[in-house]
């Protein structure tokens, strides 16, 4: 439908998105880790670290030597496994667009508990509706629908640039691709749609995501925010219209564009 390209969102409370970068790391190291090891590797990574409901639920046992975890683990190993370079870098696209501004709303620590429950809820939600699926669930599709969603509940007006279609480059506002895109998984989740893709795990990452950036966030922070130009206009400290007459003039504060970007701890 689209891709994310750029957005025009600053950092306010932040230096540097460091867990937004070392998520992308990590999930680009174990892709290359799994990749380079072979398809039998891989599979194995997939078996032994994917989350495979029926496995959880003790439906069916994993054989012995792909049990590398318990198996509670696979709620938040599967999100760390990729099956392909597209698969991954769709995802960390996502990612390094709009996570930098949830991590800067959230904080550092808060906001990789607020990524990795997402992943945990993407999960859960995969195993209620697919109980019995021998199916392996991997992917951080459900961690990256949390931050899409917290993105847009967060900064609906902040304009981005996209692909639509995958050809057409557009300035718009944030909340028009993203309430597409959740539209999207929702409609295709109720109507079953393809079979490669867990609809499901993408529902409940949004619905963590929605409700967990309400509960993380810093305080202050302020919900539904609009672009960078529109609150520097608003924000500019207004001057008067001239001295009174055979009174000194009186000195004028500077304009104030923008607020600053000086860091606060977690």
């Amino acid at each position: 439908m689209f891709i994310p390209l750029y957005d025009t969102n600053r950092l306010r409370h932040i230096r540097l998105q460091y867990v937004t970068i070392s998520l992308i790391a990590v999930n680009t190291l174990i892709y290359l880790a799994t990749s380079l090891g072979g398809e039998a590797f891989s599979n194995a990574a997939v078996l032994g670290l994917g989350f495979i409901p029926s496995v959880v639920h003790d439906r069916v046992e994993l054989a012995p030597q792909f049990v590398v975890i318990p198996e509670s683990l696979s709620y938040l190993t599967y999100s760390f496994l990729h099956a392909d370079i597209f698969h991954l870098g769709g995802n960390m696209l996502f990612l390094w667009v709009f996570g930098d501004n949830v991590e800067d709303a959230l904080g550092h620590i808060r906001y990789l508990i607020f990524y990795l429950a997402c992943a945990i809820a993407g999960a859960f939600f995969q195993g209620l509706v697919a109980w019995d699926s021998q199916v392996p669930l991997i992917g951080a599709s459900g961690a990256i629908a949390g931050v899409v969603a917290a993105y847009l509940i967060l900064y609906p007006r902040v304009k981005v640039w996209v692909l639509a279609f995958a050809r057409i480059p557009l300035r718009i506002p944030a909340f028009i691709p993203l309430i597409l895109w959740i539209l999207f998984q929702i409609v295709m989740f109720a109507a079953g749609g393809e079979d490669q893709i867990s609809w499901a795990c993408h529902i409940g990452g949004i619905i963590a995501g929605a409700v967990l950036v309400l509960v993380l966030r810093r305080r202050g922070v302020q919900l539904l925010r609009g672009d960078d130009e529109a609150v520097a206009v608003m924000e500019q400290t207004p001057v008067s219209a001239g001295p009174v007459a055979n009174d000194p003039p009186a000195a004028q504060p500077a304009p104030r564009w923008g607020r600053g970007s000086t860091a606060s701890p977690d």
